[in-house]
């Protein structure tokens, strides 16, 4: 059986669009066998950290994991989704409720808002159950011809092509992707309708705070608004953290694409895509966060990060319909 594959081999390096929608269309359909809502959170996974994979498209098992367990978090704790298996609990519920109930999390705490300790030990025991269930299956569906993986090296290798599609057609395959999810939660657990868990699941890989990244952008710049340059003051409703290119279309929480910003500002840019001058200043400024190496946390955080990205990231958004362009 294909979810017991330890490594798996990219079989077609080549695709074209045609040929990996239907592909799509099978795994997101009922002609694809699911027990769980496994295969959906490994495609909201990847689309998260599509921006994080390095020149060769691989991405770690760690960053997919992060990104796997605070979708389950959100859902089984935030939330109360408790099912997400057609027989018996699934394995990362179990995990994730044994967590909880050993450390005494309160069900209001999101992902984000665990002691950075708890989630390290969450994340690795949901990445051994990715192992055993999740990457070898979803290779399956897509015969082998999605992306490459290794337990033992522990890395993941997306199909250049199919990198590429979910670049162009990602805010589609996000859609896609959030509806089947919800109606499959839908059918296993005892909710109104799929219309009220959409915004659950849409809204599940978001941060509750930046605070952290406000923390640091205020240690290495001035307090002053990105955009239109205002200072900004100490009072907690004045400094917000904006994500440059909408988190809407982005999906996740980079350093490189989160700038400072007003109230004014921030309210009124909401989930439009700033002019194209800003994308310079942006460059800019990540040129001088990259010199930053006394910071390892920063360092981290901009690891994989180079210009070309958030230019590709700023051209795709457009290209996904963010075509409205803001200035202050």
């Amino acid at each position: 059986m294909s979810h017991r594959l330890k490594v798996g081999e990219l079989k077609e390096p080549y695709l074209t669009d045609e040929e990996i929608w239907r592909t799509f269309t099978i795994v997101l359909s009922n002609k694809s066998v699911k027990s769980s809502t496994y295969k959906y959170a490994l495609i909201k996974s990847l689309i998260e950290n599509l921006y994080q994979a390095n020149d060769q498209f691989e991405l770690t098992y760690d960053q997919l994991a992060y990104s796997f367990t605070k979708i389950y978090w959100n859902l089984i704790v935030h939330h109360d989704l408790i099912r997400q298996n057609t027989g018996k609990n699934a394995r990362v519920v179990t995990i994730i409720k044994d967590i909880q109930t050993k450390y005494a999390i309160p069900s209001e705490f999101s992902f984000d808002k665990i002691d950075p300790g708890i989630q390290v030990k969450l994340v690795s025991k949901v990445k051994s159950v990715m192992k055993i269930n999740v990457y070898g299956a979803l290779y399956g569906d897509t015969r082998g011809r999605f992306y490459a993986f290794n337990h033992q090296q522990e890395y993941f290798q997306l199909n250049p092509t199919v990198y590429t599609f979910m670049l162009n057609y990602q805010r589609l395959i996000v859609n896609l992707t959030n509806y089947h999810m919800a109606s499959m939660i839908e059918d296993l657990n005892e909710v109104p309708s799929v219309n009220y868990l959409l915004g659950k699941v849409e809204s599940i890989a978001k941060r509750s705070s930046l605070r952290s990244y406000e923390k640091i952008l205020l240690n290495y710049f001035e307090a002053c608004c990105f955009y239109c340059g205002k200072a900004l003051s100490d009072q907690k409703r004045e400094t917000h953290v904006d994500h440059f290119i909408p988190w809407s279309f982005v999906q996740s929480d980079n350093l490189w694409n989160l700038v400072l910003s007003c109230n004014r500002c921030n309210s009124s840019k909401s989930d439009k895509l700033p002019e194209k001058l800003f994308l310079e200043y942006l460059i800019e400024r990540n040129h001088e966060l990259n010199t930053k190496h006394d910071n390892e946390d920063v360092s981290s955080l901009m690891t994989n990060y180079k210009d070309n990205k958030i230019i590709m990231l700023y051209d795709y958004s457009i290209k996904n319909g963010f075509d409205i362009i803001w200035s202050p």
